[in-house]
């Protein structure tokens, strides 16, 4: 269950800059009903986390994500694909990216939290090999005042654990 399809020709990719930010956050607000704030993508620039755009024809930014890298493992903040272009392969694209890059410099792992209620990303992360292993109490934002768990996923990076079918 912990597979991954990567595309056959993967979208160009580059670092997310501050000057991006008037693409990326209609996407953001388009995807999230409690989305990042400008200045939460630029604080993430600043403190330099690993920011990377995945874009189409002409550069057009269809997806992006932030992680931030720890000692001996990463932790992803943030991981978008415009809603146009959802469900085509390329948040499985990005997370295999991300995988890669986090076993190039020895992560052991990949951490992430997900709303209970997103079951869409939920699917793919458990798809990527992703399992659940905790739950953070209040950690969301929800409507009206209230707050929403948070479920704690990590994608093991060592090699030979998990899955045959994990981010390879």
């Amino acid at each position: 269950m912990n597979a991954v399809l990567r595309p056959a020709a993967p979208l160009p990719a580059r670092p997310m800059r501050a000057v991006d930010l008037d693409a990326v956050m209609p996407i953001e607000v388009s995807a999230y009903s409690h989305p990042w704030t400008r200045g939460n993508f630029i604080d993430s620039l600043a403190a330099g986390y690993r920011a990377l755009l995945h874009c189409g024809a002409q550069g057009r930014v269809l997806g992006y994500y932030v992680a931030l890298p720890g000692f001996e493992e990463t932790h992803l903040l943030n991981l978008t694909v415009a809603p146009a272009h959802q469900g085509q392969g390329l948040g499985s694209a990005m997370l295999a990216e991300l995988a890669d890059w986090a076993r190039a410099r020895g992560d052991a792992a990949l951490w992430l939290e997900v709303r209970p209620s997103n079951g869409r990303a939920r699917a793919l992360y458990q798809r990527t090999g992703f399992v659940e292993v905790g739950l953070r109490r209040q950690y969301y934002p929800a409507d009206q005042g209230q707050r929403e768990d948070a479920v704690v996923m990590k994608l093991d990076l060592t090699p030979g654990q998990g899955s045959p079918h994990a981010l390879v």
